[in-house]
């Protein structure tokens, strides 16, 4: 195949049987080393392109790697080109710095990802929020306002873009002015489930983005989504599960994570609810019971997330409420906040406040009941906090 641009690389190497994400940033390590001084900034891997099967060899590459890089299907990389034009996706291959630096650690990870949306939300802190396609009207509830926390407090929401408790994690995200990352199950020139195209949609237009290792036009086929949860738990530093049945895809993402390094938490729920089974059989194999947001915080230790949990436990232990456990700086938001809907931007203008603070310290008063979310990422100061003077 005549190599054209990096597209047409990428495209090659994201088909390549056997090629992760830690191969292919060792072999473009060691092809540049063998470049001569000043060579081009071009990618080195583009050299597997025009090497023959004794070379490719050499590098260690397996059988079937190598007869794909020497006998390339041009016509199935000219449509995901073509898809990739069409659907306007990205590909980001290992060794391109918004490739997601946890997920590129990992054995197994994609050598090359499909996306669709904004790539920085990649390399931002994420929790993946997961559970199941059918939650009871609680489980959704809690999904949904546990993901507005956590937004809102600094992680991006990483979900599967299923129906059920992955779409009321992402709603909660989007709800709360964030972005939220969905890890796909089929080809990005099309949405699964076909109801969540709006969805989708949204995700790509507020910042987040969708990911998918499989070519543009793969179908859902039902064995690509416990393949798919692999790469929700390597991207994120833990996964929460909501309400999942003991036999779950849910379960699966909890066991990669495990076996990932990643923290695992889980909701408890009723005896009598079939849902909960799968979240009190994690908790019983050691998983984290988490009753509250900073529980997670507390756990997954995130430095900006430290003065918030301090706070909020120092809250609790006190048995305070209202403004008598805020700081100074959080007094300061709150009569900046005043009765009516205010946006963030207005908030950082009034307070001074950088704009990471000021997130961190409206999750706080949120929690602690002083102020609440409005439409349109805007936040209003409760009337009855106890904050008067004296």
């Amino acid at each position: 195949m005549a190599f054209m641009d990096a597209n047409a690389l990428w495209a090659t190497l994201a088909r390549t049987p056997s090629l992760d994400a830690p191969t292919l940033l060792a072999l473009e390590a060691r092809l540049r080393q063998q470049l001569p001084a000043g060579a081009s900034a071009a990618p080195a891997c583009a050299a597997l392109l025009h090497m023959g099967p004794i070379e490719l060899a050499e590098l260690g590459l397996s059988r079937r790697a190598i007869q794909w890089l020497t006998e390339p299907a041009d016509a199935l990389i000219a449509a995901d080109l073509l898809a990739q034009q069409q659907h306007a996706l990205q590909l980001l291959p290992a060794i391109a710095p918004d490739y997601p630096p946890l997920l590129a650690q990992q054995s197994g990870a994609p050598a090359v990802l499909w996306l669709r949306g904004s790539s920085a939300a990649l390399c931002r802190p994420q929790l993946a929020v997961v559970g199941t396609r059918n939650p009871t009207a609680n489980g959704r509830e809690t999904a949904y306002e546990f993901a507005r926390y956590f937004t809102r407090g600094g992680l991006t929401i990483t979900s599967g873009l299923a129906l059920g408790i992955d779409a009321a994690a992402h709603e909660g995200a989007l709800a709360a002015g964030g972005p939220t990352i969905a890890v796909c199950g089929n080809g990005l020139a099309s949405t699964y489930p076909t109801e969540h195209r709006d969805l989708a949609e949204r995700i790509a237009a507020q910042g987040g983005a969708l990911l998918s290792e499989f070519p543009p036009d793969t179908a859902p086929e039902a064995w690509r989504f416990p393949e798919r949860n692999r790469i929700m738990s390597a991207l994120s530093r833990g996964v929460l599960v909501v309400e999942a049945a003991q036999r779950s895809g849910s379960l699966i993402t909890a066991r990669h994570a495990g076996e990932q390094g990643r923290e695992v938490f889980a909701i408890p729920g009723s005896i009598h609810n079939p849902m909960a089974r799968g979240c009190h059989q994690l908790l019983r194999q050691g998983a984290t019971l988490v009753e509250r947001a900073a529980d997670v915080f507390e756990e997954l230790q995130i430095p900006d997330m430290n003065q918030i949990v301090n706070l909020i436990s120092k809250g609790s232990r006190s048995g305070n409420s209202g403004s008598q456990g805020l700081d100074n700086a959080c007094k300061i938001l709150l009569h900046a906040l005043a009765f009516e809907p205010t946006s963030l931007d207005t908030l950082v203008l009034r307070t001074g406040l950088p704009g990471e603070s000021v997130a961190s310290m409206l999750l706080l008063l949120e929690l602690e009941g002083l102020v609440a979310p409005q439409p349109g990422g805007r936040f209003v100061r409760l009337k009855h906090h106890g904050l008067e003077e004296r």
